[in-house]
């Protein structure tokens, strides 16, 4: 299955919540993961540009795409990026393939 990382951040709204009343978010992050049969890898806060960061495994990008819109849709959060990761083989296989394209510059 593809593993995706994803980027969030919280909103001041949440954080405040959250110090009133912390509680532990890999309980329900593992819960929408596994509700589109993935799993969650990890589950991380950080300093930084963002607050926090998660590693999860989905079985394509629409059921990735469909955790991520949820959550973002929440609105506990200012910000939410996922990257789709590639393995190193993937990441072979594609360049490969980029062998055959011929890129041609602009104007050249």
């Amino acid at each position: 299955m593809p593993m995706y990382l994803t980027r969030f951040s919280y909103t001041p709204e949440t954080w405040a919540r959250m110090i009133e009343s912390p509680e532990d978010r890999r309980d329900a992050a593992r819960t929408y993961i596994e509700s589109v049969d993935g799993k969650l890898h990890g589950f991380w806060y950080a300093f930084g540009e963002q607050d926090g960061w998660n590693l999860w495994e989905a079985p394509d990008n629409v059921s990735m795409a469909a955790v991520a819109l949820a959550i973002g849709a929440g609105g506990a959060l200012s910000s939410i990026e996922t990257t789709v990761l590639l393995t190193v083989e993937d990441t072979m296989e594609a360049l490969g393939k980029a062998k055959s394209i011929h890129y041609r510059s602009p104007g050249g």
